[in-house]
């Protein structure tokens, strides 16, 4: 499942605009716009985290969502161990992958400049 989860939060993150990829402390980050991370997939199993999540998405979150997502499902979401309140975690182990999609959204939408945030429409 991690390479499968993988590819596909990968897709995802490349269909938004002007966006790269690039490891950051060994993982596959996503960048808008080439400045700032959105997005990280993580997988415990080389990142020296909680082996019991699995492999996850780490995501920069709209003001207060990381609270609510966490406290509505704390099955599948979590707060990440870095990023700060900023970022919410994503258990992919059974994902919802349109969730996963507009939590990526969301996610570009927070670090993404303005010209490039407009070209995702609404």
């Amino acid at each position: 499942m991690p390479a499968a989860a993988l590819t596909r939060v990968r897709a995802l993150c490349l269909a938004l605009p002007s966006v790269t990829e690039a490891p950051t402390h060994g993982a596959p980050t996503w960048f808008a716009g080439g400045r700032r991370s959105f997005a990280k997939y993580v997988d415990p199993a080389e990142h020296h985290v909680d082996e019991e999540t699995g492999p996850a998405l780490w995501a920069a979150a709209p003001p207060g969502a990381r609270h609510q997502l966490v406290a509505a499902d704390p099955e599948r979401f979590f707060a990440p161990r870095f990023g700060g309140s900023a970022w919410v975690g994503v258990r992919l182990a059974h994902p919802d992958w349109a969730e996963v999609a507009e939590i990526l959204e969301d996610a570009y939408r927070q670090v993404a400049q303005r010209h490039l945030v407009e070209r995702i429409g609404s």
